[in-house]
């Protein structure tokens, strides 16, 4: 499983970050998810192995332009490669709106359907290799996170529990490790008592911006890696709050009391500058993140590649 950041800045672009996008790969094929569609994310994905027809869904946290006005031109270019295939689009009900207008105004002919799920109105839906669960955060406007668990991990028979329960060879095994609950006899036999997973299920959570980590608490159980905002440091704290949005230490502080091991911070400020001796520098909203957090700390960068194994391990991957 791996993820691509195609645009780390918030707001408006820098000459090295651009605008909110992040590319979520399955860990099997060439299937892909996006997270967001800022301006110009279909000029980012031209530096990357991630082809338009392979996309599975796309998946808008909030209707804000820097994470959505990118949509009409990919979804363009994706007619142009001559997609086919329909495509899923989840996302607030203001954006299917503004995109029937901008496409009606424009003329856009799609040879593809596309299908629009209400982010409002959908708690949980399985798509490729995830299941895709939404929770509302707090934002100007409404917004989400969206965590991606692995759906398709094959499970193997524990044969030693089967000897003990003496269930014989046959059918039997065929439906318990295809998830299925048997009757044997007068008992029932469940799928998990008798089978397990070939590793436990990785979960990532992809953030829309949010001012309260808080609210992703149910939605972090067992997860494996958060992608968050952190538009400000420390000392912006209440400039955050009142634009809704996060700064590096509170999210870690988050991620350390739920027990997250990797974290990923994202959406700078443009005036955040890369260069660590700048006078605001994103290095600081890393020693502030990382005097709260104990796991692995990520500070995103446009471009950059990571790597989640089966063992819930992160990396970045060299260019």
């Amino acid at each position: 499983m791996e993820l691509y950041f195609l645009g780390t800045s918030s707001g408006v672009p820098t000459k090295t970050r651009n605008v909110s996008a992040v590319a979520l790969k399955e860990s099997k094929g060439k299937g892909w998810f996006l997270v967001d569609c800022g301006e110009a994310t279909q000029h980012q994905l031209l530096n990357t192995p991630l082809a338009v027809n392979h996309l599975q869904a796309i998946l808008i946290t909030h209707i804000h332009g820097d994470h959505c006005y990118g949509l009409p031109g990919l979804l363009a270019s994706a007619a142009m490669n001559r997609r086919t295939e329909p495509l899923t689009i989840i996302a607030p009900n203001g954006i299917k709106e503004w995109f029937e207008a901008t496409q009606t105004l424009t003329g856009l002919y799609l040879p593809y359907q596309i299908n629009f799920l209400d982010a409002e109105m959908l708690p949980e839906v399985t798509i490729g290799q995830f299941t895709i669960t939404l929770t509302a955060l707090t934002h100007r406007v409404p917004s989400y996170a969206y965590g991606f668990t692995e759906s398709t991990i094959k499970r193997y028979l524990d044969f030693e529990k089967l000897a003990k329960k003496r269930i014989p060879r046959g059918p039997i095994w065929g439906q318990l490790v295809k998830e299925e609950d048997v009757h044997f006899g007068n008992t029932l036999l469940k799928s998990a008592d008798f089978t397990y997973y070939a590793h436990e299920p990785r979960k990532v959570i992809i953030s829309g911006d949010n001012s309260e980590p808080d609210k992703l608490t149910n939605l972090s159980k067992n997860c494996h890696v958060l992608v968050h905002e952190s538009t400000y440091s420390e000392e912006l704290a209440q400039q955050a709050k009142e634009y809704g949005h996060s700064y590096g230490a509170l999210v870690a502080k988050f991620a350390q009391a739920v027990s997250i091991p990797n974290l990923i911070l994202t959406h700078f400020s443009a005036r955040y500058q890369s260069q660590p001796d700048a006078e605001t520098s994103i290095e600081q909203i890393r020693k502030e993140a990382q005097r709260e957090y104990s796991g692995r700390l990520f500070l995103a960068e446009d471009l950059a590649r990571y790597h989640l194994d089966t063992q819930g391990t992160l990396q970045r991957l060299e260019a």
